[in-house]
């Protein structure tokens, strides 16, 4: 079957080309989709990508977190559509209260540009299962609003239920609790990250990786796992 993925664009994205390559690395179809309208053209998965939705108004995410859409894309995470939101898309995902907690200015103050090493803490996600629990991988990260808050019972409890799908190794770049850098929803379809993986998909365009994987591609099983997850589902 062929997997169809969309990728939705909203005033201020720019990571949306990206993510729509990336899907097509993978080997399924990528669908643009327009954050005015309220039809998901029958895909089979979602993306919110990166990027700076409405100048980071308000609080970055907080006005594209109520795009028409959005009712769409809450309907279908609820009905276990596999669902990704990235750096800026995750942002939306947290203020659209499909994941937990809440993103904030960096501890620093300032925007942030690195290759990042993370650790995969959760691979019972629909984009995560292609990756070894523990494995440490290096996947680009750049923002401003990233560090991940939650309060006491909130972070007692995703850390309880295994919710964290991804830690920062080695540095904490912008001051999230406990490392966090990614989290997923209690029925493991909704997942979002402040990190970029659709700029990790393709060997020398990518960050040096450790030795066990090929260099540049650390993102790329986030994209293959959603496609191997839609198919299981129709199988």
């Amino acid at each position: 079957m062929t997997v169809r993925i969309g990728v939705i664009t909203f005033p201020g994205s720019l990571d949306d080309g990206d993510a729509q390559r990336a899907i097509r690395l993978a080997g399924a179809e990528p669908v643009a989709l327009w954050h005015g309208s309220h039809d998901l053209d029958g895909v089979d998965a979602l993306v919110l990508p990166g990027g700076f939705s409405y100048g980071d108004y308000l609080r970055a995410g907080a006005i594209a977190a109520r795009a028409p859409i959005m009712a769409e894309v809450k309907d279908a995470a609820g009905k276990g559509m596999p669902v990704l939101g990235i750096c800026n898309g995750f942002q939306m995902l947290v203020e659209a209260h499909l994941l937990p907690g809440g993103l904030i200015r960096n501890a620093h103050q300032q925007f942030i540009r690195r290759d990042q090493k993370l650790r995969v803490e959760n691979i019972d996600t629909a984009w995560t299962s292609g990756f070894e629990a523990g494995q440490e991988i290096v996947i680009p990260l750049k923002n401003a609003d990233g560090g991940y808050i939650a309060d006491g019972e909130t972070l007692k409890r995703i850390n309880g239920d295994g919710l964290v799908t991804f830690r920062y190794v080695g540095v904490n770049p912008n001051g999230s609790l406990d490392d966090i850098a990614g989290v997923t929803n209690g029925a493991r379809n909704v997942v979002g990250l402040m990190p970029h993986p659709e700029h990790a998909v393709e060997p020398g365009f990518g960050p040096d990786t450790p030795a066990a994987m090929r260099s540049g591609t650390d993102g790329l099983p986030m994209f293959t796992s959603a496609i191997a997850a839609v198919v299981r589902a129709a199988a």
